[in-house]
């Protein structure tokens, strides 16, 4: 515990004194997530935050390019230890924020895959835990190129919609097809993969079909509310077994009461504290990265969207 104790301390660029910037107030210096410093090195972290500041696959609202920023800058508020788990992840383990992820290329839908897929693949050959803000729900699919891509892992995806659709307006790539590609480029194991709080609308039943013929395993809102929080959790465990891993979480799985900030809002969701007590009973699986995903900041200017997504996290 010492080592890592010592590990987050660092000399101020200017001063050169030591300190452990996570320990300062919340409104000072530079917003990493949590105060968490740069890694000079990224094989030195155990876990890093990555920023995906990327929209370009969104079908309706925009904006959560903006979500990476504003989530660190709300996260600076955070404290380590939850009266819930007691855990103090610091103490455990070194974490890391690395920065966003550069998109040259953002108008470039092809591109920009291979942008997000080549800044993942380094962390994974280091042996490091990604933990990713969007960014619209697009982004899985290249995190998941990178740290899939030596076999099909499983998936725990907590959203209001599907994103099992085909093609849109000409486009196979989109925030409402990446799983579906994942799939098809055998990234994920359908028969490993559960879908939580799902109650999103559609014009095709394309994507309803697909999750039934691949056997993927659908809990919609109206199961969730009659089997409740605890039995979704064993069965997401089921499912998950003990292989690798990945784990999605849409902010639109809420009730646009607590997360208004999204681009695609869908009423009759899942609460904050049920959002928290799905998470805390996914601990001990073998995640090899997360993700949260569709915080809009310009869509929420009271920033709650942010500060749920970033505690969430």
């Amino acid at each position: 515990m010492n080592d890592i104790k010592d590990w987050y301390e660092r000399p101020h660029p200017v001063t050169g004194e030591r300190y452990i910037a996570r320990d300062e107030p919340g409104y000072v210096d530079i917003p990493t997530f949590m105060r968490c410093p740069r890694p000079a090195a990224i094989g030195e972290a155990d876990i890093a935050f990555v920023g995906v500041p990327y929209d370009g696959q969104a079908t309706e609202r925009v904006g959560a390019r903006q979500g990476p920023r504003q989530i660190r800058d709300v996260s600076t508020t955070l404290r380590a230890i939850n009266h819930a788990t007691q855990v103090d992840p610091f103490a455990l383990c070194r974490i890391a924020d690395a920065g966003d992820v550069r998109l040259p290329r953002a108008f470039d839908v092809m591109d920009t895959i291979e942008d997000i897929a080549g800044f993942y693949r380094p962390l994974k050959a280091a042996g490091v835990i990604p933990l990713s803000a969007g960014g619209d729900h697009s982004i899985s699919y290249p995190i998941l190129k990178a740290l899939a891509a030596e076999g099909p892992v499983g998936l725990i995806h907590i959203d209001a919609h599907l994103d099992l659709w085909d093609t849109y307006l000409g486009s196979r790539y989109h925030h409402g097809s990446q799983f579906r590609r994942a799939v098809e480029d055998g990234l994920i194991d359908p028969k490993r993969m559960i879908q939580i709080g799902l109650r999103g609308a559609q014009n095709t039943r394309e994507g309803w079909d697909f999750q039934r013929e691949l056997g993927i395993r659908g809990i919609y809102i109206e199961e969730l509310r009659e089997i409740g929080i605890e039995a979704a959790v064993e069965e997401a465990r089921r499912i998950a077994g003990g292989g690798p891993v990945y784990l999605t979480f849409d902010i639109d799985a809420l009730d646009p009461v607590f997360a208004p900030g999204t681009g695609t809002p869908e009423i009759g969701g899942i609460t904050t504290f049920e959002a928290q007590q799905l998470l805390r009973g996914l601990r001990g699986l073998n995640f090899i990265g997360a993700d949260l995903v569709e915080v809009s900041p310009p869509l929420d200017p009271s920033g709650n969207t942010a500060l749920t997504g970033a505690t969430l996290m």
